[in-house]
This record gives structure tokens, C-alpha cells and sequence, in this order.
């Protein structure tokens, strides 16, 4: 295991119509759940920690997680619901989420949960979403990017959902605490348009380039993304597919990302702040690929390295 994913596992419903009746049908979702079978399909050794339910929704999880080579030795069991999102999504438009996430499995992480210490061939930990804004799980992650931060590569994507946020000073807050810690940020251009409203993205990612980070990204959905290291900028444009949904293409992206630094050895702090602009724009590419072919399909269901071409 090279990578470990900490945070939420979800289950998606996505409107489906049967007969006259509208309904939904439940997929396997949640950010930190996605990244990490991104990474299994690509044949990265990765693992995931967290917490799972009991019940029909909790396995139906574990199996998504089992079936697409993830390490399953840092799962624990919880007898509590699962996380629920209901997806609305309006074509043409980006697809609406409502959440329902009180008491459930995945927040009640605690740092009793995580070992100590990792074992050493942990090289990156990745973090993220929803997890970062719910108790006690929150607290945890907090407290193991503090203990892990120099020891491992952390890679972190906010993932930003506003209507989870109660208190914005807080989160704000605490998304600093988050950055100094991390070596790979990872956002969308909607998340820096709620973190810094109105600011230029090349100067927000100077900013935080100076407070940790090694490695910005900043994606804007079809029209592709760009990267920012201290001294390189790259930029790509988004792939071209007929779009089913874009449920899961952000995670995708990271995955692919990942999997980049992971298969051209950079997984290190200085190796980040030394990527090339052709380094940048390959692994933007091969990222930008991966996301687009998720969004082929519904749901986050990212591809398997063989469909990768």
C-alpha cells in the first residue's frame, strides 16, 4: 500500500423512473470513496480508512471498494446508518446534492481508529470533502494531517459543499490549518470562488504556494484545468465526450493525477516543486482523460487502467 484515503464512503441516488412513478436508484459515492477505487482501477496499491455501516448500504460500499482493488485492512464496522446523497441534476447545469449525514458511520471516526504509526510504505495520505466538515471525523483528519504532515506526502482536495458549512469563519479557518499541511491541493474553481470570492485563481494559488503546498490544481470542469508550482504554470484543455453525468469527475481527476505522480516517481515534496511545465501539462492530460471518461457513465464509476488509452 503506497496511498491510504481517509474520509466519507456515501451512497449517491441518482432520479430513475419506473413505470409512471419517479424514484432514484443508490450507487456508491462519496469523494474520499471515489478517489480511492479511481486509484485501485488504475493499479495503484492503495488503501482505505474509514468507517463503514452494517447495513445493506455499508456493504454494498465495502464490495465497490473490494471489487476495485482496494486494501480493506483499516475499515472498521459501525452500527449507525449510512451517509445519503440525493442527487438533482438539470441538464446542462452542474448537478445539485442533498445530504443526509446526521449520526452516520463515516463521521464517526475517531483517532482511535488510526494507527500509530502508519506503516512506512505509506508514502501519501489523501483527505478531503465532506469528512473535514463533520464531528468527530473532522477533528481526526485535522489531527492526522498535524501528525503525518513531513513524514508523507498529503495530498488534500476541500471539495468544498457550502451547504454543509454552518459557520463559514470557522471553516475558513481551519481550511488554513488544512493547507499548511498539505504538499498536493487540489480544487475547483466553484471551491475557490467560495474560499476567496472574486480572486484571481493564479494569485490564490501563489498564495497558498506560500504557505505549503507544492503543487496547486485548479480545475473548470469541460473546459479543463491548470497547475501551479512556485515556479511553473500548465495548463489543458478538457476532453471532449458525450456527457452522461459529471457525478464524480473531480475525483477522477485527482485519481488520475495521483496515479501520474505515482507512476513517474514523484512522490516526494521536492519532487513536486520540481515538475517541468511538460511534467505539469502530461499529468493534467492523463487527469483530464480519466475525468472525461467518467463522465461517459453514470455516476462515479471512473475507468480501469486498461480502458485508459
Amino acid at each position: 500500500m503506497v496511498f491510504l484515503v481517509v474520509g466519507e464512503a456515501l451512497i449517491d441516488f441518482f432520479p430513475a423512473y419506473c413505470s409512471k412513478e419517479d424514484g432514484y436508484v443508490p450507487h456508491p459515492g462519496g469523494s474520499p470513496h471515489n478517489v480511492a477505487i479511481g486509484l485501485g482501477r488504475l493499479g495503484v496499491p492503495v488503501g482505505y480508512l474509514g468507517k463503514l455501516s452494517c447495513d445493506r448500504f455499508g456493504r454494498m460500499l465495502k464490495q465497490s471498494l473490494k471489487t476495485s482493488g482496494v486494501d480493506l485492512r483499516y475499515l472498521a464496522e459501525e452500527d449507525a446508518p449510512t451517509a445519503l446523497s440525493f442527487i438533482h441534476a438539470t441538464s446542462g447545469e452542474e448537478p445539485e446534492f442533498s445530504f443526509y449525514c446526521e449520526g452516520t458511520a463515516d463521521a464517526l471516526l475517531t483517532p482511535a481508529f488510526i494507527p500509530d504509526p502508519l506503516p512506512a510504505g505509506i508514502k501519501v495520505i489523501h483527505v478531503g470533502s465532506l469528512a473535514m466538515m463533520r464531528e468527530p471525523i473532522g477533528t481526526t483528519l485535522t489531527g492526522l494531517l498535524l501528525r503525518e504532515s513531513g513524514k508523507r506526502l498529503i495530498s488534500f482536495d476541500p471539495n468544498v459543499r457550502p451547504n454543509q458549512i454552518k459557520d463559514k469563519s470557522h471553516y475558513l479557518k481551519r481550511f488554513a490549518e488544512w493547507l499548511r499541511q498539505s504538499n498536493l491541493v487540489k480544487v475547483s474553481r466553484v471551491d475557490l470562488d467560495y474560499l476567496y470570492p472574486g480572486k484571481d485563481e493564479a494569485s490564490a494559488a501563489q498564495e497558498w504556494l506560500k504557505r505549503g503546498p507544492q503543487l496547486v490544481v485548479v480545475t473548470h470542469g469541460a473546459t479543463g484545468a491548470n497547475a501551479y508550482t512556485a515556479t511553473q504554470h500548465a495548463t489543458v484543455d478538457g476532453a471532449r465526450v458525450e456527457v452522461v453525468d459529471t457525478v464524480g469527475a473531480g475525483d477522477a481527476f485527482t485519481a488520475g493525477l495521483l496515479a501520474w505522480l505515482y507512476e513517474n516517481a514523484r512522490l516526494d515534496p521536492k519532487s513536486l516543486a520540481a515538475l517541468s511545465q511538460s511534467n505539469l501539462h502530461s499529468a493534467l492530460e492523463q487527469a483530464a482523460r480519466i475525468a472525461a471518461l467518467t463522465c461517459t457513465r453514470r455516476g462515479a464509476n471512473p475507468p480501469y487502467r486498461s480502458e485508459v488509452v
